[in-house]
């Protein structure tokens, strides 16, 4: 199994930062680049405790689809999203949140698995883990450009 640790301060309230992660919208948006689309599920607004959206993107020049559960829910320190369905033999990805210095520490705990045995161990390793760093790492400066700025507002609203 890969880990992959990203952290990423974000000049802006916790508890919008906690939001902002959960915005099928604004995950759509920072993944502009994979075409990746919520097709079942929650498919836009916020995603929940205990719900589901299903993703397809385009990774490696394929269109896979991968559904994720919120399978932990602590607003507004941490929530856990767990694949259900997908290519991977294990995914769950921990989002945890945390007051630093008038603004927020995002912290990104990946934990990933591939089929195959040996042979995903190796791609896990030499190609996975760098790829999905750098896909968090995009994602997250969308994350931050948003909650830094009044964008936003288009994503969460203040009553949430």
């Amino acid at each position: 199994m890969q880990t992959v640790l990203i952290e990423t301060k974000i000049a802006a309230p916790v508890d919008r930062c906690f939001l902002l992660s959960l915005s099928v919208d604004l995950h759509v948006e920072s993944t502009a680049q994979t075409s990746e689309r919520a097709i079942a599920g929650v498919t836009s607004g916020l995603i929940g405790a205990g719900e589901t959206v299903t993703w397809e993107g385009r990774h490696f020049g394929f269109m896979l689809r991968h559904t994720s559960l919120i399978s932990r829910y602590e607003r507004p320190a941490h929530f856990q999203d767990s694949m259900t369905k997908g290519m991977f033999k294990s995914f769950e990805h921990d989002h945890h949140f945390a007051e630093v210095d008038r603004g927020t520490l995002m912290r990104d705990e990946l934990r990933f698995e591939s089929p195959f045995g040996p042979l995903g161990m190796l791609v896990d390793h030499l190609v996975l883990k760098s790829y999905l760093a750098k896909f968090l790492m995009e994602r997250n400066a969308v994350i931050k450009h948003a909650a830094e700025s009044e964008d936003w507002r288009s994503f969460i609203h203040e009553g949430v």
